[in-house]
């Protein structure tokens, strides 16, 4: 890619002259903060978007991509951060779309079925090739964009955070087939925002900044340190230190709960689990394995079929989202797009969604009686939570869709955090964030914290959760099998505990 130029409406450049090259046989980390122009870049490559100045070569010949189909007929294939599946088809049928079928008009399913099964089974991405995607949860729903891929054997394979809802021992088994598909000569584009697997599995790196290449080294010539600088151009700040208060309190208490998922399937079985006031609780877990309903069934989205859920020793099961808000409960979903936010809406708005019916956001009649809204009240909030949250965007009534990701979930957290909740849900709060974005998360979670509130954190990344919480909670198939102190186990063997390999009867 050579002098590669992509504008975007309003005057913004995403890609500014940017080159990359990509050697068969290799696999190169494609590095730098949300809004820094990697996704952009690789959706060039992969005929998503035309750029307006540059040229591709691919295999020694120029090429000039209008689509996602002339990509891969050149052998190209994509795993997007944001997935793109149709969610009333099958996993198998997602896979195969877009292929042409040896029977004609007519699908020819078992053999793709069996295929997709087997593709599962070689890379630790094991997924029901007959279960539709919308039953799937997000992490899962990776899993099938990943396979997807793999199905069509690319020369050219663009992954963008592929190992996020992949447990450490997975993790290791899934980059022995990325090294396969190297010694095969298949080229790898790894987007991540983790720098130890840059390290640990990439040949070269690639920087970007403010839609600019930085740098392009060879990784055994940097360290994380000098990646991370190169990324923001300066050094990270620290984290806040998390102040141990040793309580006893108990603000979440979740006591044999059984919860069925989409499908009709029993996905929690007989849990217990205990969240204190000024503790953060981590629930480490590969996708899939209950997590999902048991967040749901807390904040009030999903019936449990039986058990109880207390919050202060008040039974919330059942109760609606809106009781359950009332409560001082916050949540902060893991698909902050589809779930944790109304794109269409401007900032100022998506901050209103919990409380617009409420005084001073909404004027009232007789004390009680909501009418107009209060447009003062709402734009000088929007303005707060801007700048308290350093929210990058033109302004507040700027849409939500026009955000980067980072800028999104701090979007979701000035508004989940702001009335300083009690318990604070919150699932996979980093996921696709670059390094700056991550370790504000991070130091938010731990200020609440120690503040007092309660912290359920639900994430798939184990390096994540370990470096956060003051208790872990690991879950495969529903059940707790261990709740332990992160800090005195490897992550191999909470790696095993995630998947059922191993259990822990004792509770720390």
């Amino acid at each position: 890619m050579k002098g590669i130029v992509k504008r975007f409406p309003g005057g913004v450049i995403a890609n500014d002259k940017v080159n990359f090259d990509l050697k068969a046989g290799e696999i190169h980390g494609l590095l730098g903060e949300n809004g820094a122009g990697k996704s952009t870049l690789m959706n060039v490559l992969y005929g998503f978007y035309q750029p307006e100045d540059g040229a591709i070569e691919v295999f020694g010949r120029r090429v000039h991509f209008r689509s996602p189909a002339d990509a891969i007929k050149a052998g190209i294939g994509m795993v997007h951060q944001h997935l793109r599946l149709v969610s009333d088809m099958t996993v198998t049928e997602n896979v195969i779309l877009g292929l042409k079928s040896p029977k004609g008009f007519l699908l020819d399913l078992p053999p793709a079925e069996k295929r997709v099964r087997e593709l599962g089974e070689r890379y630790g991405l094991p997924i029901d090739p007959d279960v539709e995607i919308w039953q799937l949860s997000i992490g899962e729903k990776q899993r099938v964009e990943i396979l997807k891929s793999l199905y069509r054997e690319a020369r050219i394979l663009i992954l963008d955070e592929p190992t996020s809802v992949l447990a450490p021992n997975q993790i290791k088994g899934f980059f022995e087939a990325l090294q396969n598909l190297k010694q095969g000569g298949i080229a790898v584009v790894l987007i991540t925002h983790k720098l130890d697997e840059v390290m640990d599995i990439t040949d070269r790196v690639t920087v970007l900044r403010g839609g600019r290449n930085i740098a392009t080294q060879p990784t055994n010539t940097v360290d994380q340190k000098k990646l991370a600088q190169l990324m923001i151009g300066e050094d990270i700040p620290p984290m806040t230190e998390k102040a141990r208060t040793l309580t006893t309190e108990t603000v979440l208490q979740v006591t044999h709960l059984r919860v069925y998922d989409d499908r009709g399937l029993e996905s929690v079985k007989n849990l217990n689990l205990n969240v204190r006031k000024g503790e953060i609780l981590g629930l480490a877990g590969v996708s899939g394995n209950g997590q999902r309903e048991l967040v749901e069934t807390i904040v009030g989205l999903r019936k449990p079929a039986s058990g109880s859920v207390k919050l202060n020793g008040i039974e919330i099961s059942g109760k609606s989202p809106r009781e359950i808000i009332d409560l001082a409960v916050a949540y902060v979903p893991e698909n902050r797009v589809e779930d944790g936010c109304v794109p269409d809406f401007g900032i100022d708005e998506n901050l209103i969604l919990k409380d617009f019916d409420e005084s001073p956001v909404c004027n009232m009649v007789a004390g009680h009686i909501p009418t107009l809204l209060n447009e003062g009240e709402i734009q000088a909030r929007a303005r707060t939570a801007i700048a308290d949250f350093g929210i990058k965007t033109t302004g507040p009534t700027a849409k939500a869709r026009s955000l980067s990701g980072g800028n999104l979930q701090r979007l979701v957290l000035a508004r989940e955090l702001g009335g300083e909740p009690r318990l604070i849900v919150i699932s996979q709060p980093t996921r696709g964030l670059d390094v700056l974005a991550t370790e504000y998360v991070r130091s938010l979670i731990v200020q609440q914290r120690n503040r007092g509130a309660a912290v359920l954190l639900v994430d798939e990344d184990l390096a994540e959760t370990v470096a956060i919480s003051d208790r872990l909670a690991v879950i495969y198939k529903g059940e707790i099998v261990g709740i332990l102190e992160p800090n005195r186990y490897s992550p191999e063997d909470i790696g095993l505990m995630m998947t059922g390999v191993k259990r822990m009867t004792q509770e720390a």
